[in-house]
């Protein structure tokens, strides 16, 4: 999908959003000028696979919270995980490295990514991702999020605790 068709989507869908256009982002100080921009934080997406590259997951969690793999895959009984290969993220989710999001799922339709959200975002009131492109940013309500845009790309998620140490 094209970005267009990302925002017409949510547009079809009701689900209003704040966007900031911006150069893509590739460090951490990138996102936090985007994060001053839409005054609020923006989920860190991670596309993870297991060991037999048989499952796949996307992890939204805090930006600089740090990533434990065995701290994860025990959550989610899963054989030990690592990085899911870009080829991969660019088939099941439309996303190139560096701008996998949970708009993604638009994508997946055959339901192969199982989505992880860390207990701290679910917490917030908003989720900020990209729209599928890393030169742009959305700021959408999480009730909307959950509520409208899941079930419409008929995915749910599973809530996991990292503690990041």
């Amino acid at each position: 999908m094209t970005k267009e068709e990302v925002l017409q989507t949510l547009e079809t869908l009701g689900i209003t959003y704040t966007k900031v256009d911006h150069e893509a982002i590739e460090t951490m100080d990138g996102l936090y000028k985007v994060e001053k921009q839409l005054n609020h934080r923006v989920a860190k997406n991670l596309f993870l696979t297991n060991r037999q590259k048989t499952r796949f997951y996307l992890l939204l969690t805090v930006g600089d919270k740090k990533f434990k793999t065995k701290e994860l895959s025990h959550q989610i009984n899963s054989a030990r995980l690592s990085f899911g290969s870009g080829e991969d993220m660019e088939r099941l989710l439309g996303c190139h490295p560096g701008s996998a999001s949970i708009l993604g799922l638009l994508n997946d339709q055959e339901g192969k990514v199982q989505l992880l959200i860390d207990e701290d975002l679910l917490q917030d009131d908003y989720i900020c991702a990209h729209p599928c492109f890393n030169t742009s940013t959305l700021k959408m309500k999480k009730d909307d999020v959950i509520t409208i845009f899941l079930p419409y790309v008929k995915h749910d998620y599973i809530a996991v605790k990292l503690i990041g140490e």
